[in-house]
């Protein structure tokens, strides 16, 4: 069973004033600070310009049917029970509830033929880009393989030094984020709902103290209980110098910032706890994170029928396609008049998609065969809609598009080598594209 789905600012927590020295440097995705820093700064290169992505992660499995890929011919027993709207793409519908999408759908790509056979109730498969990264259930998911955010980690970096490369905005972590794998945990997402309070300033110490370095010790000794016993900011090394330099530079706790932002722009995104995420990775990415994922609550897309949590299309999908409308239109706006959108790759999608039979509790079913996504941005040639299904949704009809076309789409937009190999731990090879991934032709 999916935990309760909290409602709006439940979902998001952030500007603690938890200091991570109290704690102890605490870990960052199971990482001390200064171990975070001594690794990112062993990452490739530095990047060389600011590309970015924002994953929208719809956890549950979305029903391509009665959102994106509407088939209003078919049978009573297979189309949807909402309407259809025309976009401002000629000749290409969207179901009623997504009009503010559908008003800006020459600005995006709707992948309608994604194969999903690979995967399965969790977010490994998808948002590893990589079919032979499964659920087993044997205590090796993933067989190892790292999530597209943590290539991007370990190849990219972050775009600012001072900022954490992956972060994920997700309150089910185990379930709704999928880390590096045997990658090695310093390229695991760091967890965006803890990360503000591990870089705050206790509360009465400034930065002007902070700078001082006999204040600095005598704060040190107050809180040196949590810390290793006889470390000091004379013994401490380069790495824990940085994070200390991180703390002072402000970047992170201002990137978590969101009352900075005006009440329009508030506005615009809402108050769900989809719109407030969207709107904190806007801020995260242009603050300098390179891969930012979303997901505003565990399983809240799963619709098998009114006898379960999540509810069927009617009384479960229908009051959530409203908050996912808007988050994705005030994203792709929001970036585009801030001239980030042709940097910033915007990815929505989730494990698979619904079946094409409406069941007897008047919901779907888990669909592997095929399900629709939809991507912005990221310099990519938009405006279009990508492969199609058969008359009944339930199968891909032309252009598929495989886990694999998806990571080598995204590492290209990064600037990621293609051919790059990551080594694990019996010093093999592992290719960070598999089984013949290669970018979309259609998006290039």
């Amino acid at each position: 069973m999916y935990p309760r789905q909290a409602t709006g600012r439940d979902l998001i927590h952030v500007g603690s004033r938890r200091w991570f020295l109290q704690a102890g440097l605490a870990g960052i995705g199971g990482l001390s600070l200064p171990q975070f820093m001594q690794l990112q700064a062993a990452s490739k290169q530095p990047a060389r310009d600011k590309k970015s992505v924002i994953m929208f992660w719809l956890s549950g499995g979305p029903s391509h049917i009665d959102m994106w890929d509407p088939k209003p011919n078919a049978p009573q027993e297979i189309r949807s029970p909402f309407g259809t709207i025309a976009t401002s793409l000629p000749g290409v519908n969207f179901t009623e509830h997504l009009p503010l999408q559908a008003s800006i759908a020459h600005k995006l790509s709707i992948i309608r033929s994604v194969d999903c056979s690979a995967s399965n109730h969790t977010p490994i498969t998808m948002q590893a880009g990589n079919p032979l990264a499964q659920r087993t259930n044997d205590g090796r998911d993933g067989a190892g393989y790292p999530s597209m955010g943590s290539v991007a980690a370990k190849f990219r970096g972050a775009n600012d030094p001072d900022m954490p490369a992956f972060v994920g905005l997700a309150n089910s972590w185990v379930a709704d984020v999928w880390e590096s794998g045997d990658m090695g945990s310093q390229f695991a997402p760091v967890k965006g709902n803890e990360l503000a309070g591990k870089f705050a300033l206790p509360k009465g110490i400034g930065v002007p103290q902070l700078s001082d370095r006999n204040r600095l010790r005598g704060e040190l000794d107050r809180f040196g209980r949590e810390l290793e016993r006889e470390q000091t900011l004379d013994r401490v090394d380069a790495y824990t110098r940085q994070a200390y330099e991180m703390v002072l530079s402000g970047k992170v706790q201002k990137a978590f910032n969101v009352d900075e932002e005006s009440a329009a722009t508030k506005e615009a995104y809402g108050n769900e706890s989809i719109g407030q995420k969207a709107l904190l990775a806007r801020r995260l990415v242009e603050g300098g994170v390179s891969f930012v994922l979303v997901s505003g609550a565990w399983g809240y897309f799963d619709h098998h029928g009114d006898n379960v949590q999540w509810g069927g299309i009617e009384k479960g999908l229908k009051p959530l396609l409203p908050r996912v409308d808007q988050a994705l239109f005030a994203l792709v706006n929001d970036l585009e008049q801030r001239g980030l959108l042709d940097d910033t790759l915007v990815i929505m999608m989730g494990e698979f998609g619904r079946s094409p039979v409406i069941n007897k509790e008047l919901g779907r079913d888990h669909w592997t065969n095929v399900m629709s996504m939809v991507m912005a941005g990221g310099g990519l040639s938009h405006g279009q809609v990508i492969g199609s299904t058969d008359s009944r949704g339930g199968s891909v009809a032309s252009s598929v598009v495989r886990p694999q076309d998806l990571a080598a789409t995204t590492f290209h937009h990064l600037g990621i080598d293609l051919g790059s190999h990551w080594l694990n731990s019996r010093g093999r090879p592992i290719p960070i594209v598999t089984e013949g991934g290669r970018p979309i032709p259609e998006l290039i």
